[in-house]
């Protein structure tokens, strides 16, 4: 597509039963122009066989495996949009997503981030999301600091508030989108739209949530943000507060775990944030 208004990424790996029908939402979407760009992160299943046969329709590349941050990172690369999306392989939008998108920030040009609604399938069963998972908009820090509340299949963003912040950590294999979240909203007011235009499907094995042990890499996201240098008074005690329970209850895991010196580390950890940000 030739001077895109939006560019899509849709990283992958290994989502053979998944990838064809994020694929056919996005080329189903009325607005135009756009473009979408899948990331093949190293599949070994049938995916690559799979996008072929879109051929000319979308662009493809293909990488050895580096994790999804790297992934979307390459995508907006080599993306030619200022307007970013994206979609999870595993995810798929409803009708209208980017024109409803596109719509709402051209009625609201001060603005450079901005998500939709979604509907959550568990198992192939549709489920409602709990009120604490309820989005948010506005300045969302402090909320976002206790639970991810933007959905990277649901959020838009201007590339250059994408490039203001380094795009995805690439160090981190999980809680990637936690992380750019915090960086982003600690100054910046995030759009919603109500209406649920994606929906989310979750409960099958491969899924990065469902990880052991993630609240270390929230807990390295929010070291990373206090040393930023660009919250205020009141972020940074929040941070503080968020960080103390979040290493409180991860030092109690690895007490279980007979991981004393861990459990000791990330007690100190709330004392000194500075030495979680290597971590």
């Amino acid at each position: 597509m030739q001077n895109p208004l939006v560019s899509v990424i849709i990283p992958v790996y290994n989502r053979q039963d998944f990838i064809a029908d994020a694929v056919d939402s996005v080329l189903a979407q009325k607005y135009a122009p756009f473009e979408l760009i899948v990331v093949d992160d190293g599949s070994t299943d049938d995916t690559a066989r799979i996008l072929s046969a879109y051929k000319e329709r979308i662009c493809v590349i293909h990488q050895e495996n580096a994790g999804v941050s790297a992934a979307r990172n390459r995508g907006v690369r080599a993306a030619a949009a200022e307007w970013i999306a994206f979609l999870d392989s595993d995810d798929y939008w409803l009708s209208g997503k980017l024109t409803r998108q596109m719509a709402w920030f051209a009625a609201n040009p001060q603005m450079r981030i901005c998500q939709t609604e979604e509907y959550w399938i568990r198992k192939k069963k549709r489920v409602n999301p709990g009120r604490r998972h309820q989005k948010q908009q506005g300045h969302i820090f402090k909320p976002c600091l206790w639970l991810c509340l933007i959905s990277p299949s649901a959020v838009m963003l201007h590339r250059s508030l994408f490039e203001q912040h380094g795009g995805f950590n690439e160090a981190l294999p999980a809680c990637e989108d936690y992380d750019l979240w915090l960086k982003i909203t600690c100054t910046e007011p995030v759009g919603l739209i109500s209406t649920p235009l994606i929906v989310k499907q979750g409960g099958h094995a491969d899924q990065l949530s469902a990880r052991p042990g993630l609240d270390r890499y929230r807990i390295a996201a929010i070291c990373h943000v206090m040393a930023s240098g660009r919250l205020s008074p009141g972020q940074y005690r929040a941070a503080a507060a968020a960080l103390a329970e979040k290493c409180r209850i991860y030092a109690q895991g690895c007490e279980k775990r007979g991981k004393r010196k861990q459990a000791a580390w990330y007690r100190n950890l709330i004392q000194d944030p500075s030495a979680g940000v290597s971590s």
